[in-house]
């Protein structure tokens, strides 16, 4: 491809042609190698749930002596606590410890700390979180996942059909266990940011699908385009008349969320990381998973399978050309979809009536010139 030709495609000025339906098994293998790469790493790995999920505590206090984290990991050793994790913010002025939840030890524990830091065990924040309280917030997480999906169903079988609800959720089941699998993989500690993080990202997904949903429904209401092109060769027409839309929106989407995933403090790259892998997978899925998914449905409704195998017979293969104009009469084109030849009105040639005949003159009978005798 050219780089004027992919410079015009990036304006819209020009439409992609690329068999996004035709080759639908070249997707759906390579979602499955990513979603069984994702359960690997859910069922193997694990998630790294942090305190607020598995339950806790959080140790911050001032640094006054300058004790490294080495330091730190021995007084916490001491109380046999060697799988906490400490690290030193700010240039080392201040001390974050992040523990197990303290019991019978706490007020040695503080003591020691505050001891080795200079400071007075008052002066240390503790946010302790017991298990029962990290199960509930697991448990309403998922309750507000599954209402968010229902709520996803319903709403879209009402404004489109059933089918294409279905298509939404695999997409969106997609997204989700993809996005939790690279968590797992690459070890990011989940918080509850993380989890408003994944729920925006399903939303945004859900809006880049209903967006394709949309241009499908108002190409395949053309019934001469469907017999033409079959309802396969529909949905690949309307991907590749809103694909550029889906990139741009996507890109202009991942700048600032770029931007706090390399420039942004710990907690803001936690959350930036989680919608900046949702994007990418929610893009490629409302295009490559989605849309698929709805035409494989469609496909198999009797009425639709006959004009494809109709299709199949006449040899022809589903082009990617633009919906016919709005100008030409609806059975016009239905005529031409079955190959019925359509007759025009012939442009009426001068002196003849547009019904026939001659065209009776207008205006007063100029009078003959009489000859002069000579």
């Amino acid at each position: 491809m050219r780089l004027r030709e992919a410079f015009a495609l990036f304006r819209g000025q020009r439409e992609f042609h690329v068999d996004v339906i035709g080759r639908r098994r070249v997707w759906f293998v390579l979602s499955g190698a990513l979603l069984l790469l994702s359960l690997v790493g859910l069922f193997v790995r694990q998630l790294n749930l942090g305190i607020d999920f598995r339950g806790g505590a959080i140790l911050q206090y001032d640094n006054r002596a300058g004790v490294t984290a080495d330091d730190v990991r021995e007084t916490m050793a001491r109380f046999d606590r060697e799988d906490a994790v400490i690290q030193l913010v700010g240039g080392g002025e201040e001390i974050d410890i992040r523990t197990a939840s303290l019991g019978e030890d706490r007020a040695p524990l503080l003591e020691a700390l505050a001891r080795q830091a200079g400071v007075e065990s008052s002066d240390i924040s503790v946010d302790d979180i017991g298990p029962r309280w990290g199960e509930q917030i697991s448990a309403k997480a998922l309750q507000g996942l599954l209402i968010f999906l229902a709520v996803v169903s319903v709403y879209i079988s009402l404004r489109f059909e059933w089918k294409m609800a279905v298509g939404a959720l695999v997409a969106l089941v997609h997204d989700l266990v993809i996005t939790a699998g690279v968590y797992a993989l690459v070890g990011r500690e989940v918080t509850p940011e993380t989890i408003i993080a994944i729920l925006t990202i399903l939303g945004y997904s859900l809006y880049d699908t209903v967006v394709i949903y949309d241009k499908v429904k108002e190409n395949t209401e053309s019934q001469a385009l469907v017999a033409r092109e079959t309802y396969s060769g529909a949905v690949n027409l309307s991907l590749n008349q809103v694909m550029m839309r889906s990139v741009n929106t996507s890109l202009v989407t991942l700048f600032p969320i770029g931007t706090l995933l390399f420039l942004g403090g710990d907690t803001l790259k936690d959350f930036a990381f989680a919608l900046f892998v949702g994007v990418l997978v929610g893009t490629y899925s409302s295009i490559f998973v989605a849309a698929p998914v709805l035409a494989v449905l469609k496909e198999r409704e009797p009425r639709l399978a006959r004009l494809r195998e109709r299709a199949v017979q006449r040899g022809v293969r589903p082009a990617l050309r633009a919906v016919p104009s709005p100008e030409r009469s609806e059975p016009e084109e239905e005529l031409e979809s079955v190959g019925a030849p359509v007759f025009t009105p012939a442009p009426s040639r001068a002196g003849t009536r547009p019904g026939g005949g001659r065209r009776k003159p207008t205006g007063k009978k100029k009078p003959r010139s009489k000859k002069k005798r000579r």
